[in-house]
């Protein structure tokens, strides 16, 4: 089991800074403009507003995300529709999508 702070993505650690650009990887005029995740063509209703929402503002996704942003994504949206029978396994998936897309905040 690893201890200590789960480590940030690279391009979010772009976003959010850091001290120390020569320990982490190049600036981001270095990198290729990538543009936000493209919402699946079937995806319709609440888990639709949920992409448009969460991932297309999030411009550090890239494709190796896609397969945590749908599953976040479908996750919320049956959320949205039945909170009472949304169980704590759920919300503990939830939460894991949430934190490996970069979504949780800066808490600490």
């Amino acid at each position: 089991m690893k201890r200590g702070r789960k480590p940030l993505p690279g391009r979010l650690r772009l976003v959010e800074g850091t001290y120390r650009p020569d320990r982490h990887g190049p600036t981001p005029a270095n990198l290729p403009e990538q543009g936000p995740l493209p919402k699946p063509k079937w995806m319709r209703g609440k888990a639709a507003v949920a992409w448009e929402r969460y991932i297309e503002p999030s411009g550090w996704l890239d494709q190796f995300r896609e397969a945590a942003a749908i599953a976040f994504c479908l996750l919320w949206a049956e959320f949205q529709m039945a909170p009472r029978q949304f169980g704590a396994a759920k919300h503990s998936q939830m939460r894991g999508y949430l934190s490996d897309l970069g979504l949780m905040g800066n808490r600490q």
